[in-house]
């Protein structure tokens, strides 16, 4: 590897870092917000993170570009990933509200797997032997947390389903990931921007709370940023990282949600909890090996 290469890969690695790691820590911002009801969050969110998208975009001057993707073609493919997104983002603060972290880091440990069953469903890709294992491990260790528990895995399972099928239909339109997140969340904010209003007329209950609170106001502002930043930092490193170091990379955000949600957020950790996350680490561990063996095979013919 040249020099050159070596320092794009150091940065890459430190976007990468940056991305995940923000994701991985979100609980503790999303924990502020408790007392804000999660579509309100969602609305902010929406609209917040437009704003500083379009600033990117103007910035970059994409906007072109951004526009082209609105053509009739691609709109009913964008609707349908902005409904799989804004169901993970009010999912994930949902669970986030009701001191369920755990349950939402173990659905962002199943995506990757997801991911693969869709594949396999869809895509009709193949797997070998030590793939099969892994998925069949991860639904087995799935059950036992369902049997232990009696709890049906709600949470886990939309979450990795709507994200592990967003990924699928925005990875099929090969667009740009700051501009097809800006239509994204564009086609958002008509919606957000009437529940907003109306809440804050008191047509709709609960009222808004913004506006009651400097604190909370400003954390809502935030939302954009925690929200936009991550993803073009993501951008940025997946422009410099093979695939095999970002994959390695994504389980840092679930791995730092549930480390916070048994310690600072005080999460009960059962003894089904652990024998549950054990078989998935397992399992992406040895998904993970047969993967790399598979792409430095093919990188070698």
């Amino acid at each position: 590897m040249s020099t050159g290469a070596r320092t794009q890969a150091t940065i890459g690695l430190g976007y990468g870092l940056a991305a995940y790691l923000t994701w991985g820590v979100l609980p503790l911002y999303f924990a502020q917000l408790r007392q804000v009801p999660a579509l309100q969050t969602l609305a902010h969110r929406v609209i917040w993170a437009t704003v500083l998208l379009a600033l990117f975009v103007t910035v970059r001057g994409q906007w072109r570009a951004a526009i082209a993707q609105l053509c009739a073609a691609r709109l009913r493919w964008f609707l349908l990933t902005t409904l799989l997104l804004s169901t993970n983002w009010l999912v994930y603060i949902g669970a986030v509200n009701t001191g369920r972290v755990l349950e939402a880091s173990l659905g962002y440990f199943v995506t990757p797997l997801v991911n693969v069953l869709l594949g396999v469903w869809l895509l009709r890709e193949r797997l070998g032997g030590a793939q099969r294992f892994a998925v069949g491990l991860a639904a087995l260790s799935v059950a036992v947390l369902v049997i232990g528990t009696g709890v049906w895995p709600t949470i886990p399972l939309l979450l990795a389903g709507s994200f592990g099928t967003y990924g699928l239909v925005r990875k099929r339109l090969a667009i740009a990931p700051m501009t097809a997140l800006l239509v994204e969340t564009a086609l958002m904010v008509p919606p957000a921007a009437v529940f907003l209003g109306l809440s804050m007329a008191g047509v709709i209950e609960p009222p808004s709370v913004f506006g009651q609170s400097l604190r909370l106001d400003l954390l809502l502002l935030a939302s954009g940023a925690v929200t936009a930043l991550p993803l073009v930092w993501f951008g940025h490193a997946a422009q410099r990282l093979q695939l095999s170091t970002l994959g390695t990379l994504q389980y840092l955000s679930p791995s730092c949600s549930f480390i916070l949600a048994i310690t600072v957020l005080g999460e009960p950790l059962s003894r089904w909890h652990v024998v549950a996350f054990a078989g998935i680490w397992i399992a992406l561990g040895v998904y993970a090996t047969a993967a790399a063996r598979q792409q430095r095979r093919a990188g070698a013919q």
